[in-house]
């Protein structure tokens, strides 16, 4: 192959530098029933001062491991068998425990994958990012306070000092995020670690935090190391790219030569998995040929798109399956003392889905989206408005109606695993549905969860498995197979795709497209991955500080955005320019 997989050093560093962060020979295992089983075998790269790396791979595929094998995070059955982590010079493997946390957060930052089961739900915001900077021994008393806001501003939080006093689950997944990343950032670390730092962060929020990181890294000398799946990140941002497949590493070396001539056959299934490059394929699917089909696996995501469109392009108007009219959703935000201010999430939000349709709702994150969904599944109470389903009024349903309408509308949430039981196995938590609404025989329920992982490509054996034994997109798969176990006739999907590798995307994009295409399907997709929006989406709303800006066919809004915000949405889009091999 031409890339080599021994020597990545850039061309601005001498070959007599010593390396910041040299891994070598790495192996990672976990103690189970059955004996140790490896996650991570001889993995070896190299990281040099102010350099950027990104190690990019399919769920599963050891990139997170290795991430916390460096600073002896692994999960309670996890530990490094063999190999070198040398820091700086120094076997981080061989530091006792007092040493190695005196090497966290001070000169080596983590941004982990999971906002909200990262950070404290009983604990406000500020609270946990001042006691971030005390522990660090960064500041004291109100130096400390002062830095808590700066770091949180760094981050992108522009109204950080208002909201301090908030706690986790009044962000955003988005803002959860940046609150870690600047966590991650407080002490200025020589070396940043970031597990999928902007998977849930908009296009413009992500630009931002991307933009921060590349300032730190020319002013203050901080090596970065990404994880990512996104390769339009990686093309853009990072000067070294680590290939991983089931463990070890099977492609290195500079970034942008192995993205435009991948030589592996794995980094070349990656590569033309790309959503990026392949929703400019699916636009000209009615003139492609079988080669351009094939992108998701035999051309069906390709093919029911255009059928659909087809379809509906002849077909006489409908009333809308879903209604939303002039909805706003008012919070409540303590003060001190009893003064209480208003956060206005929603403003006069309206919209119509019509049956069989996908309509995605877009925006930077804290712009509404998740709220809106939150509103239409009747888990949070609207302020004002209404919200129509299959013409009944859904607002203040309870009972067995509430009942009725959640068997036909179905969430698959932004974070997969605060919504999965830790206590729950994988099969147990797919049949958690069908148990509660009382569907099928405990035989006919055994068999709907194993069709259910076959369509979201997990094996009948991982029905044994715990959310926690489980990388971040397989717990998403999980969530999307419970969301799918009624058959219900509405996917209220948050962010459904955000943390899975292109490959599985691509897979289950494919399952939603196909579902929706037999089944008659309605989706509200909500994400900030605007690629995505242009392979799955019928109509765009996109929306700006609780209110809907433009709204039109996805067409429209990418070829012809009327707003300035959706043109700003639009060319912030990462890898937007760079041309993907083959």
């Amino acid at each position: 192959m031409s890339q080599t997989l021994l020597d990545t050093t850039p061309e601005n560093v001498g070959k007599d530098e010593q390396p910041l962060l040299q891994i070598r020979d790495l192996e990672v295992g976990f103690q189970t029933q059955r004996g140790l089983v490896p996650a991570v075998r001889g993995v070896d790269l190299t990281l040099y001062a102010g350099q950027t790396l990104a190690i990019v791979g399919e769920s599963g595929s050891g990139k997170t491991t290795t991430a916390q094998a460096i600073i002896d995070l692994l999960p309670g059955a996890g530990k490094v068998t063999g190999g070198q982590v040398l820091f700086e010079g120094r076997d981080l493997t061989k530091l006792n425990a007092k040493d190695i946390q005196a090497v966290r957060g001070n000169l080596i930052g983590y941004v982990p994958q999971d906002p909200m089961s990262n950070l404290n739900p009983v604990w406000n915001i500020g609270f946990q990012v001042e006691e971030a900077i005390k522990a660090n021994g960064l500041a004291q008393g109100k130096e400390a306070r002062a830095r808590t806001i700066q770091v949180l501003q760094e981050a992108g939080l522009s109204d950080a000092a208002d909201r301090l006093k908030q706690y986790p689950h009044q962000f955003s997944g988005g803002m959860r995020q940046r609150v870690l990343i600047g966590i991650g950032l407080s002490a200025r670390p020589k070396l940043l670690i970031a597990d999928e730092p902007t998977s849930a962060l908009d296009v413009t929020v992500q630009r931002q935090i991307l933009d921060h990181l590349g300032t730190l890294t020319r002013d203050y000398g901080t090596s970065v190391l990404f994880i990512t799946h996104d390769l339009g990140l990686a093309a853009e941002r990072a000067e070294q790219l680590v290939v991983m497949y089931k463990g070890k590493v099977v492609e290195s070396g500079p970034s942008q030569e192995i993205l435009a001539n991948p030589q592996h056959p794995y980094t070349q299934r990656l590569v033309s998995a790309a959503p990026s490059l392949a929703s400019r394929r699916i636009q000209s699917a009615k003139h492609a040929g079988t080669d351009d089909a094939e992108i998701f696996g035999g051309g069906s995501l390709d093919d029911a798109l255009v059928a659909r469109a087809a379809e509906r392009e002849h077909a006489a108007p409908v009333k809308d399956l879903i209604s939303v009219k002039d909805i706003s959703k008012v919070y409540r935000i303590r003060k001190k003392g009893l003064r209480t201010d208003e956060l206005r999430a929603v403003d006069g939000v309206s919209f119509g889905i019509q049956k069989g349709t996908t309509t995605a709702l877009v925006g930077e994150s804290g712009s509404g989206k998740s709220t809106v969904a939150k509103l239409i599944l009747q888990l949070e109470s609207i302020t004002s408005g209404a919200i129509e389903f299959d013409g009944q009024d859904v607002a203040g349903l309870k009972g067995k109606e509430l009942l009725k309408f959640r068997r036909r509308v179905q969430p698959v949430f932004q974070d997969p695993y605060g919504s999965l039981d830790p206590q729950y196995n994988v099969g147990n938590t797919i049949a958690e549905p069908l148990l509660a609404h009382g569907v099928g025989t405990s035989k006919e329920r055994q068999a709907r969860v194993k069709e259910l992982l076959e369509q979201v490509s997990l094996p009948w054996a991982s029905r044994f498995r715990y959310p926690g034994e489980l990388s971040g997109g397989q717990r998403q798969r999980i969530a999307i197979a419970r969301a799918l176990a009624l058959k219900p006739d509405v996917l209220v999907l948050d962010e459904a795709v955000s943390a899975l590798d292109v490959l599985v995307q691509g897979q289950v994009l494919n399952l939603l497209t196909e579902l929706q295409t037999e089944l008659g399907l309605t989706y509200l997709f909500i994400t900030h991955d605007l690629a995505v929006v242009r392979l799955v989406a019928d109509n765009v709303c996109v929306m700006q500080k609780g209110r809907i800006v433009e709204a039109a066919s996805t067409d429209d809004v990418f070829d012809s955005p009327q707003q300035a915000y959706t043109q700003e949405l639009l060319a912030a889009i990462p890898g937007g320019n760079f041309q993907f091999g083959r």
